[in-house]
């Protein structure tokens, strides 16, 4: 009887779950049965295999094989465990030592010639096995960049079978032949998925605002400010107003004025984007905050994660750390935009299905644009709006109260003048002026924030606002008396206070004053309150 073991990984969500391949060699008939709950392109693995190895100059054993995925109460799916299965049978069969095989994690999907495919999800699943005190992976060479970025771990790029064999046998390694020059690498095909590319909405790191400057939009003075305190405090921001006047210009300004990942942040976007197929090509580690602006026809499922079996990332998961973009936000679907409400809240979706629970971070900014009536032209200057009121009533009933009351900014923005758009008068600050501020905001923030878990003032609760950083005296009086004419919720205070402490932090203050507290409300309700529009030290 012949035994040999080996590790792969198993993706749960975004989450690796390290599972133990084992492979057991009787005297008997001929037969491959493979246990431990796989799927259907996990099952199908035994043909792949048992073809690689024969074309990769092994020795197929005529014995009864069984080859167990443990632990067996965890699904299993996918093609990457193809190669952890090749080597536990050639382990059992003695080919390669089984102790060798012992403490290796093995990730990639075989060809039929033996090369070595790969895989998506090897970020997360390298990072699982570095939890679970594995030192070394072996990963398909197109994804070894992405592997590296784990540290404390050993990683060996393969292009076929052939080579890891001759590795862990101390035999001369062959040099696979290269793919016709000029030609793409057929072995990246899996690494995106079917429907992903550039276009759909949902590549989140396909665009990210690199290239788009703030000083080529007109105008829209109380915008472009909403759109700075947004980034600065990582706040949800609702942009209204008629067609043409801007909405998506400024959305798609707003990734290029966030700060630059940290790299812990960057690892968290980095496994997401690389378990939903959607890593930039020849770009191993995300480092600027992904874009994701789904259309208004996307489902729940789209949004916020599921599919069949276990489920996979949706728009709010691949903007993690980034912007959401939801244009034309009324047309989505209620349901869609009703199943946004614990993201928003909590920085993470739960999925729960047949198979188990999936929890995806979703921590992200979100930017709505709406138009105030289906045609777009109600109270627009010079506008004809054709609009029977009730028509109107039920389009802006769209966005409901619970989910509105969670978005910090909401900003009326009017339609260009034709001065304007000739050039007269000063022109906006540009996307570098602005970002360099966001940034300094945001370090003023983390320092505040030193010893907390918190990062930016959109996740501080208001209790702690309010008892562990005070405002100024005296300083939320109006937002208090707005509270008690019924303008405010309570939720709605709290928001107030975190973009008042954002306002200040922009402006360099050490704590929100009065006029800090009258931008934020003006930020808020649209209702003015005798403050400029403005973000500086001298506002």
């Amino acid at each position: 009887m012949g035994f040999a073991r080996t590790c792969s990984v198993a993706l749960v969500g975004v989450e690796g779950v390290v599972v133990e391949v084992q492979a057991d060699l009787e005297p008997g008939i001929a037969a491959f049965t493979l246990v431990g709950l796989p799927d259907k392109s996990l099952v199908e693995s035994r043909d792949r295999v048992r073809a690689a190895v024969v074309n990769s100059g092994g020795e197929w054993p005529q014995k009864k094989l069984t080859v167990g995925l443990s632990p067996a109460s965890v699904p299993k799916g996918g093609s990457g465990f193809d190669l952890a299965v090749a080597c536990a049978v050639l382990g059992a069969a003695e080919r390669i030592d089984p102790k060798i095989l012992a403490d290796i994690v093995m990730i990639g999907e075989l060809g039929l010639d033996g090369r070595v495919r790969p895989v998506r999800g090897v970020l997360p699943a390298v990072l699982a096995a570095a939890d679970a005190g594995y030192e070394q992976v072996v990963v398909p060479e197109g994804t070894a960049g992405e592997a590296a970025l784990v540290p404390g771990v050993s990683v060996l790029g393969v292009r076929s079978l052939r080579q890891l064999i001759a590795v862990l046998t101390d035999e001369p390694v062959p040099q696979e032949e290269a793919d016709e020059s000029g030609r793409p690498d057929p072995l990246l095909a899996g690494l995106s998925m079917p429907g992903s590319g550039v276009g759909t909405g949902l590549g989140g790191s396909a665009h990210d605002g690199q290239g788009l400057d703030l000083a080529e939009v007109v105008g829209q003075l109380s915008a472009r400010t909403a759109i700075e305190v947004a980034a600065a405090g990582g706040h949800h921001v609702m942009l209204s107003g008629p067609p043409g006047a801007g909405k998506t210009m400024l959305a798609e300004r707003l990734p290029a004025i966030l700060p630059p990942l940290t790299r812990e942040e960057a690892l968290e976007v980095t496994a997401i984007h690389s378990v939903a197929g959607m890593l930039p090509p020849g770009k191993s580690m995300i480092d600027t905050a992904p874009y994701c602006a789904p259309h208004h026809s996307a489902t729940m499922q789209s949004l916020v994660g599921g599919g069949p079996g276990v489920a996979r990332p949706g728009a709010v998961s691949l903007s993690h750390r980034g912007v959401l973009f939801l244009d034309e936000a009324p047309e989505f679907s209620g349901q869609a935009l009703e199943a946004l409400r614990q993201p928003l809240e909590a920085g993470h979706v739960t999925i729960a299905r047949s198979a188990g629970v999936v929890r995806l971070p979703a921590r992200f900014l979100m930017a709505l644009a709406a138009n105030p009536c289906p045609c777009g032209q109600y109270r627009a200057l010079g506008g004809e709006c054709d609009c029977p009121p009730a028509t109107v009533r039920r389009y802006q009933a769209r966005l409901s109260g619970p989910l509105l009351d969670r978005v910090d900014l909401r900003v009326e923005v009017d339609a260009v003048t034709r001065k304007e758009l000739a050039g007269y008068g000063q022109r906006g600050e540009s996307t570098k002026v602005v970002a360099d501020r966001v940034r300094e905001a945001r370090e003023r923030a983390a320092a505040r924030f030193a010893d907390t878990r918190w990062r930016t003032n959109s996740e501080v609760p208001g209790h702690a606002l309010r008892t562990r950083w005070p405002a100024a005296p005296g300083a939320l009086d109006e937002a208090e008396l707005d509270l008690e004419r019924g303008f405010l919720t309570a939720r709605g205070l709290d928001r107030v206070l975190r973009v008042a402490w954002t306002v200040a932090d922009l402006a360099g203050r050490d704590r929100p004053f009065a006029q800090d507290v009258a931008l934020a409300l003006q930020l808020r309700t649209g209702i003015s309150r005798g403050v400029p529009m403005t973000i500086g030290a001298g506002s």
